[in-house]
């Protein structure tokens, strides 16, 4: 699904447009909720957002946020009503320059009745003012905002957005974004993508970034705190911003050491998955007290314990390949996860092949017989998970074995064919696990419904797959463990919220 931002000059005709009314009759309020059986709540319906622009202020030692938030939209019905999703105090909230009113409902909907109805078709402008302090908002009983000792971040999965803007917060309605964020001088403000420009006056400081790509409003991210930066580029000329809170005592090394790598690791995979479809890279570690990590476009966001033990590259290659199989190409729909997490957990281990410390295949092997047949993780559906097990171990590992299984089926050939065709067939847009079968069945020449089947939609441990690649060992009744698994294992909570 492509966006677009709009043109200046167009600005006259969708004044004109806008300024017929929607027939009284055919006007109905938006879903609250863009149709996920496994979030009915999360998104919205009746329109589709190509651009969100938010202006921030952020007192650090309070955590006190104010924005202003500017949503270019276009409606896909004829709308009374819609809804954004939204935690903080609203001030105001403005339809194509007039006042609307809102009112909020369930646990984070924010209801918007603008002044006149709204036409299909229509390029609406939506600006609302608000205040608040995120850490102090729950919903369903959590948060997706970290305070820390010297700020705050926003990032989490499959929610996030809500405790800092106001968004339609599904991965199907992705936009591009301008964030700019003013904050107390010694601070930083860390976003997505690439830093336009920074100024600074009267004690404040204010930063501002671009993602020029399409983006889900989960992989959009703020982290506010005290940062050691480092840039560079990619051997392929892609910027690099890395940010390490100034307070990380003993795992600051590791982290370094690791993070360091990401242009390193984000050319290495480009080899397997195709250029790298963004024009900004790097990674962040705020001092926070979570043990996981998360893709957030073109910028990972780690938590310190990913180092603890010390520096995991496999941590880095895991966020990275994301920006390929989660953000450039993102799920339809949350049960689609495994096109994200089985395909991020096999870069690994394909990095640990690469790394000369097990082969993909010996990988496969040793978890195959790591979990006997009366092992839990085997009910664990990778292509259908359910909600409660979407970032189960089992979407992971049992997801790379399935990965593995569609390679020894179609032979390296097709199959890494398959690898770098899909992000550049599905670029900026979303896919599902059906679409992944019929893509790899067109590249292959094979039926593949039997496989899919069986190695992401049957409760049950599939029989031991053939051996079909060149390099493959016989299965054996128990493999040694590959050198790498303890580095791959130790990111087994890389989205354990």
């Amino acid at each position: 699904m492509h966006r677009r931002i709009i043109a200046p000059g167009a600005l006259a005709a969708a004044s004109v447009l806008l300024a017929i009314p929607a027939s009284a009759a055919s006007a109905s309020p938006g879903a609250p909720g863009i149709g996920d059986p496994y979030y009915p709540a999360y998104g919205n319906g009746g329109y589709d957002v190509s651009h969100y622009d938010l202006r921030l202020k952020y007192q650090s030692a309070t955590d006190e946020l104010e924005g202003t938030a500017t949503i270019l939209a276009k409606t896909t019905q004829d709308l009374s009503r819609f809804d954004l999703d939204f935690l903080l105090d609203v001030s105001e909230v403005r339809v194509n320059g007039a006042v609307a009113a809102f009112t909020t409902s369930g646990e984070h909907e924010l209801e918007i009745t603008p002044k006149t109805p709204l036409v299909k078709g229509a390029t609406v402008t939506v600006v609302v003012r608000y205040s608040g302090i995120p850490s102090s908002k729950q919903a369903y009983g959590f948060t997706g905002w970290h305070r820390t000792a010297d700020g705050g971040v926003g990032a989490n999965e499959p929610e996030a957005a809500w405790w800092w803007f106001p968004s339609n917060d599904h991965p199907l309605d992705k936009a591009t974004y301008d964030v700019s964020v003013l904050v107390p001088d010694g601070s930083q403000a860390i976003s997505n993508g690439t830093l336009q420009s920074t100024s600074s006056r009267l004690g404040w400081t204010r930063y501002n970034w671009r993602s020029n790509k399409p983006q889900a409003t989960y992989l959009a991210t703020l982290a506010v705190g005290r940062f050691d930066l480092s840039t560079g580029t990619t051997e392929s000329g892609i910027p690099v911003v890395n940010a390490y809170s100034k307070d990380l005592g003993d795992n600051a090394g590791a982290a370094r050491a690791s993070i360091e790598r990401t242009g390193e690791v984000a050319d290495w995979l480009s080899g397997y998955f195709g250029p790298y479809p963004f024009d900004a890279l790097g990674g962040y570690v705020p001092n926070t007290n979570t043990g996981y990590a998360l893709e957030t476009q073109t910028r990972p966001f780690y938590s310190p314990r990913q180092f603890a033990n010390g520096s995991n590259v496999s941590v880095v290659v895991h966020e990275l390949a994301h920006q390929w199989y989660g953000d450039h190409v993102s799920v339809a729909g949350w049960k689609d996860i495994w096109l994200n997490e089985g395909f991020a957990r096999y870069a690994q281990w394909l990095w640990s092949e690469h790394e000369g410390e097990g082969t993909a295949r010996e990988l496969a092997d040793y978890v195959y017989a790591s979990h006997p047949a009366d092992d839990a993780f085997w009910t664990v559906r990778p292509g259908d998970p359910g909600a409660a097990n979407q970032f189960d171990i089992a979407v992971y590992d049992r997801g790379a074995l399935a990965v593995q299984a569609l390679r020894g089926e179609i032979g390296d050939d097709a199959f890494f064919a398959v690898l770098k065709g899909w992000p550049k067939k599905h670029a900026y847009g979303n896919a599902s696990v059906a679409d992944l079968q019929k893509y790899a069945e067109q590249i292959s020449g094979k039926e593949l419904g039997p496989l899919f089947d069986t190695w992401l939609f049957q409760p049950a441990k599939p029989a031991a797959p053939a051996a079909r690649t060149a390099s493959v060992a016989k299965v054996s009744a128990a493999p040694g463990q590959p050198k790498s698994w303890k580095k791959i294992a130790a990111t087994n909570d890389v989205h354990e919220h």
